[in-house]
């Protein structure tokens, strides 16, 4: 079996087991010779990473190989966020990027992730094209060339760049960022030790409005939790805003193209209830009317949206590499999925979460409206909507057999109820990874295996919270976990 698969955004794994440094040399020979073998050994690669655990050593190995190949490498030099390098991949027309993190999984892991040279995540069709040059080079064990830093620096093949003033400029054109610094806001930031330290500070400070940021300095180990800007992950966050006063918090997850919101009482805002803020700040504020896509798993408050503003909405599998081919394929504004990941065409076909949480913030001033306020305001239009969504963890070493059975008994699940109300209707998911299950009162439970952790994701939305908890119990039932 091969080692590396890319899931739904990019290879992840355990430093030190299956993610060492020879593995990231077999992935960064792949990208070298599909960029050569598209004509673009001249344009380059641009070359990033986080501040994960030695992050910076694994974006010099790729460094090393991409070179070796002939192919010159755009290497940050400083951890930055994964899409100011998605940004920097278009700037520089470089023809791929390379991303070394993890995201939001745990402190052990780190990842390698791909971006094309319009900045989005590298689709399916690319991904699969990565692996047949991949799996091969895995069983040969062959030796992959490596060219000394210094070597190909001196034969032009390389160079080094700082990913922030091109980002923080190309964000600057998106916001009357004056405004938000005269505002008189005060706003609690947490990147969660990650990437986008300084970045809110740098982009919101200097006038009235007062910065109050959490983690900023690094920290490989993430404070003890996963980066994912969801509770109890940023329950420190969520105490502080109410402490400080604050009218609005915004966060991001380790690697920053994740967003998470909070209202002035410290009351977490789902993802799912995100997007449909996005959404109605799109076309409520700037007036927009383009298509929007949605991965399975978000809020059925899209499709009420849609409707009311003659919007399409395009559902696609879970995975940005999927919403972001959609996106250019139907002329979308705006794509999301349930983990906080939000592009807008405006910007860029790929996540930002950063300017996710710079949307929302100019919702609030536009409307002249507290963050409690245009959520009731929402859910009046849309809802109502309540969603939650549990983590069922599994052993790394016995994932593939329990994700086989539960995948095989998920097929043949046909549950006339689930908590009590009829199930109108499932639907085993597009990339055989889980199902959804509809109930006649237009609730709906989703059972997805991930395919970069060891755990099965099961999630829920209902018309109330305290419909919530049955259903998801409903939902470890049915994977055996209950």
């Amino acid at each position: 079996m091969p080692r590396i698969v890319f899931g739904t955004d990019g290879w992840r794994a355990r430093i030190a087991e299956e993610y060492t440094f020879d593995a990231v040399r077999i992935c960064s020979q792949a990208v070298a010779e599909w960029v050569r073998d598209a004509g673009g050994a001249d344009r380059g690669v641009v070359i990033g990473y986080d501040r994960r655990f030695a992050s910076e050593h694994f974006a010099a190995a790729a460094a090393e190989v991409v070179t070796a190949n002939g192919v010159r490498a755009h290497l940050s030099s400083t951890a930055a966020p994964t899409q100011s390098f998605s940004w920097a991949t278009m700037r520089r027309k470089a023809k791929a990027g390379i991303v070394i993190t993890a995201s939001h999984n745990p402190w052990y892991d780190n990842g390698f992730k791909v971006k094309t040279e319009t900045g989005s995540a590298a689709p399916p069709a690319m991904l699969k094209e990565l692996e047949a040059i991949i799996h091969p080079l895995e069983e040969s064990g062959r030796r992959i060339e490596r060219m000394d830093l210094d070597d190909a620096k001196g034969k032009g093949l390389i160079e080094t760049f700082d990913p922030a003033p091109d980002y923080l400029a190309r964000v600057s054109e998106l916001f009357d960022l004056e405004a938000f610094r005269h505002a008189g806001y005060t706003i609690v930031c947490e990147p969660i030790y990650g990437s986008a330290a300084g970045y809110f500070p740098r982009l919101l400070g200097g006038g009235r409005t007062k910065i109050v940021e959490l983690h900023a300095e690094r920290n490989p180990f993430f404070g003890g939790v996963n980066p994912e800007p969801i509770p109890p992950n940023i329950n420190e966050f969520l105490a502080r805003i109410p402490a400080e006063k604050a009218h609005v918090g915004l966060a991001v997850d380790g690697d920053a193209d994740r967003a998470g919101l909070a209202d002035e009482t410290g009351r977490f805002i789902t993802t799912l209830t995100t997007y449909a803020l996005l959404m109605w700040y799109l076309v409520e504020v700037r007036k927009l009317r383009a298509p929007v896509v949605k991965t399975v798993n978000i809020t059925s408050m899209v499709d009420v949206l849609g409707k009311k503003y003659g919007v399409p909405v395009h559902e696609v599998p879970v995975g940005f590499k999927y919403v972001g081919a959609k996106m250019q394929e139907t002329g979308a504004m705006m794509g999301g999925e349930e983990s906080g990941g939000f592009g807008f065409a405006m910007h860029m076909p790929e996540r930002d979460g950063i300017v996710a949480d710079l949307f929302f913030l100019d919702l609030m001033l536009k409307m002249r409206k507290s963050p409690s306020e245009l959520v009731t305001e929402l859910m009046d239009l849309a809802g109502p909507s309540a969603y939650l969504r549990r983590d069922v963890h599994f052993d790394r070493e016995g994932y593939p057999q329990q994700k086989e059975r539960i995948m095989s008994e998920l097929r043949d699940a046909a549950p006339k109820d689930l908590a009590g109300k009829a199930v109108e209707r499932a639907v085993v998911l597009d990339t055989n990874d889980g199902a959804k299950f509809f109930r006649e009162d237009g609730s709906w439970l989703l059972v997805r295996l991930s395919g970069t952790e060891p755990l099965v994701r099961v999630y829920a939305e209902t018309k109330s919270d305290r419909d919530l908890a049955p259903l998801l119990d409903a939902g470890e039932r049915l994977i055996g976990a209950k």
